[in-house]
Parts: C-alpha cells; structure tokens; sequence
C-alpha cells in the first residue's frame, strides 16, 4: 500500500461523470481533512489514480468507458494501489450489483446517494490502518 506516516492527510479520488457529485463530495471530504482530486471519466480517473497515489478511490460504477468495473480492475495492477480502498457507488443496489462490484476489486459497495457517516467511518478506519 502507499506509504502513510498519519502527519499528512490521506489522499482520496473522487470519480463520477455528475459534476455536483465529485463537488459535493470534494468539498465534504476537504472539510474533513482528506486531500481529494476528482475525475469525470474512465481514462481521466485511471491517469490521476496514476499520478495521484490515492489511499482510497470513490468510484461511480456508471462511470463513461471504461466504466467502473474495468476501473477498479485496471488500478488493482497499478504497481503500488493494488491495496488501494475501492469504494463502489452506484444507483444500483440488488445483490448480484454487490456481488459484480465485489467480483471486479472493489472493497465496498454504497449506494446513491452515499450516507456521508458511513463513507467517513469507512474512511477512518483505512486511515487508522495506514498509520499502525
């Protein structure tokens, strides 16, 4: 996993095509002490989780080709984020939905519109793991 010594805040990509998304959460994250990049797309998403380092990866399902999935996989074998935390968000809820996001990499599956105090326990807790 990317080094984390805890004195610098964990770095978090924000991927979904809805600019009041990745905003909204940009923001939330930023105001809880996350350093956040966001992405609109498969290729943008793929080349600032490349240059960005990310701890964690907030990532639309239904995001323009390649969509989420094929994200997810392809960042599993970036050299250094094959640890990466995966978050999954989609609209689309059924088991099989969590079973294909678990299936592609990812370590967790919410649901729109994400319950921020789940995602920032979600969040806490990689980042208390970085720092033992």
């Amino acid at each position: 996993m990317n080094e984390y010594d805890g004195d610098h805040p964990l770095r978090v990509l924000v991927v979904d095509d809805c600019p009041d998304t990745t905003e909204s959460l940009r923001i939330l994250l930023s105001l809880w002490g996350y350093q956040v990049r966001i992405a609109c797309d498969g290729p943008s998403a793929l080349e600032a989780a490349a240059a960005f380092r990310p701890h964690a990866l907030v990532l639309d399902i239904a995001i323009p080709r390649p969509n989420g999935y094929e994200v997810a996989r392809q960042v599993r074998l970036m050299p250094g984020l094959e640890e990466v935390l995966l978050i999954a968000t989609t609209g689309y809820g059924s088991e099989q939905d969590r079973c294909n996001a678990l299936e592609a990499g990812f370590d967790c599956h919410f649901i729109k519109p994400v319950d921020p105090t789940e995602l920032e326990m979600v969040l806490a807790s990689r980042r208390e793991l970085l720092v033992l």
